[in-house]
């Protein structure tokens, strides 16, 4: 299993650093995140080293959301969460700052005080349509 001896969720896959699992398998670990955004915030990661989204294999990748999953559903029935929201940020640009693939799962409560810079607004009809050629393309 390809491993990282300066990043930080290696070190927490070998046991070298202390974290609280909720989940675990042959392929990925889930533990909470010590700085949350809520309770109950977890950090789903794969075993194996991935910088981030582009670069994780596809098996790796289904491994990490099928525990992401997992963890959501734990989290919705036993702590009474109203929804949950799956983050992922892919490169410095995005927040990532730890350089190993992971995914957040983010209860979510009434009146809870975490709010996401993204508020949906409607787009321009012709720049969507013009996207939406270059991805096709």
């Amino acid at each position: 299993m390809a491993q990282d001896p300066d990043c930080i969720f290696c070190k927490i896959v070998a046991g070298e650093l202390p974290s609280l699992v909720v989940a675990e398998d042959d392929d990925t670990v889930a533990f909470l995140d010590v700085n949350p955004a809520t309770p109950g915030h977890t950090v789903v990661i794969p075993k194996a080293h991935h910088r981030d989204l582009l670069t994780i294999d596809d098996d790796a990748l289904q491994a990490t959301l099928a525990t992401a999953r997992r963890v959501a559903a734990t989290a919705s029935d036993r702590l009474d969460a109203v929804g949950i929201n799956l983050v992922n940020n892919c490169g410095a640009g995005a927040w990532q700052t730890v350089f190993h693939f992971h995914v957040h799962v983010i209860p979510r409560y009434e009146d809870d005080p975490l709010r996401l810079p993204w508020v949906p607004t409607p787009g321009d009809r012709d720049e969507i349509t013009a996207t939406h050629a270059r991805l096709t393309a």
